[in-house]
């Protein structure tokens, strides 16, 4: 499967003295730490509680006062790619919503991109969340099958030779339709799938190029979960080791451990558990705050929750569970953690650095070379 290799995921929150700068520095420190690509959300507002997302909560804010303000990613993409010629970074969406775009609008994005970066676009994909849906008038339900149908779509579009393409679908019918962008040097964008139910992981096996969940999940979940996907592309008929085996996971890192410790117990930092499912929680001898059964990231809307209700559902989460769910510790440690990733079959970790989220922004914005340190170490495994 080739050499390990380590990419980068900003928030995309417009921040200070220019909406771009943040994202801006995050890029220019993975070029200069020869970080393999640079990668973007796709999100109209954040996981995570709005109400803690305040001074009081959450040293970033000094910098990025709207935590909630996240920019449109494919138009962040082409401005990066515009000013910064030297880099070679690759360039990913991670992940863009199936149902929420057109499935012939992302794909037209996603092979634009790739024509102007001169093959260096990637195109992250998965079924979406309730929060980016439902909240703006957009059909929730039957996701998966949305998704799914959204793939092959694309597909079609993309292998058309611009010819008609018409095609029957519940969802996304296409009726004489044209796509004449042309593939970059006869390749299309990789697409890299999100995944982690048994349907979607078949999906991933019959469509994607690369296999890459978000956390909460272990490394022996992991490593099932990605036999799954090569059994699924075999059925398929496809080579099942072409498919990259990627992950993305955050990390809370700092100078000690007892400074992570402090910026693992922040309650805007432990807010971000609440994406995880109510199995997860139950492996720690816990329910989860919004009730038995809750499916975590798909299904959550934290920006209803008000500050006392954020911090009641906080409360809730055990210790044992952020230690599970984040790579945490120095850089070292973090490293430690992540070779478990490797060893379970990951061969592409992307990260984001969520730890500027604890209330210290001297701290927070430490953090930065420790998690640069970080990198480069994953970069020489």
């Amino acid at each position: 499967m080739g050499r390990f290799r380590v990419g980068v995921m900003d928030p995309l929150i417009a921040g200070r003295p220019t909406p771009e700068w943040y994202v801006r520095s995050e890029y220019l420190g993975a070029l200069a730490n020869r970080i393999d690509s640079f990668w973007v959300p796709d999100h109209l507002n954040q996981l995570y509680p709005r109400s803690l997302t305040t001074q009081k909560y959450c040293g970033a804010t000094m910098l990025t006062p709207k935590m909630g303000a996240v920019m449109e990613p494919w138009t962040m993409l082409g401005h990066l790619a515009a000013r910064n010629r030297l880099g070679r970074l690759r360039l990913g969406v991670g992940v863009t919503d199936a149902g929420r775009r057109n499935p012939a609008v992302t794909a037209q994005a996603a092979a634009t991109l790739h024509l102007l970066t001169r093959g260096r676009a990637i195109l992250g994909i998965g079924s979406g969340e309730r929060e980016g849906n439902e909240p703006y008038g957009v059909d929730w339900s039957k996701p998966v099958a949305r998704f799914e149908e959204a793939m092959v779509t694309i597909r079609a579009l993309w292998d058309s030779g611009g010819e008609l393409v018409n095609r029957d679908s519940p969802f996304f019918p296409l009726r004489d339709a044209v796509f004449d962008l042309p593939p970059y040097r006869g390749k299309w964008p990789e697409i890299w799938i999100g995944a982690h139910g048994p349907r979607m992981l078949r999906a991933a096996g019959r469509y994607g190029d690369a296999y890459f969940p978000a956390f909460p999940q272990r490394p022996v979940d992991y490593e099932r979960r990605l036999d799954a996907v090569r059994t699924a592309a075999s059925d398929a008929g496809r080579d099942p080791m072409s498919i990259t085996p990627a992950v993305w996971l955050m990390v809370v890192t700092g100078r000690s451990r007892d400074d992570v410790d402090e910026a693992l117990s922040s309650e805007a930092i432990k807010s971000m558990a609440l994406i995880a499912s109510d199995e997860v929680f139950a492996r720690h001898g816990a329910q989860h705050p919004l009730g038995a059964g809750f499916t975590g990231a798909q299904d959550i809307l934290p920006h209803t929750m008000d500050e006392q209700t954020a911090l009641a559902h906080v409360a809730q989460v055990p210790v044992t569970l952020l230690h599970e769910i984040f790579l945490n510790g120095t850089p070292d440690e973090v490293v430690e953690q992540a070779v478990q990733w490797r060893d379970c079959g990951v061969r592409y970790m992307v990260l984001s650095n969520i730890s500027p989220m604890q209330p210290s922004l001297r701290r927070g914005v430490t953090s930065l070379q420790h998690f640069n340190k970080i990198t480069r170490k994953l970069n020489r495994l």
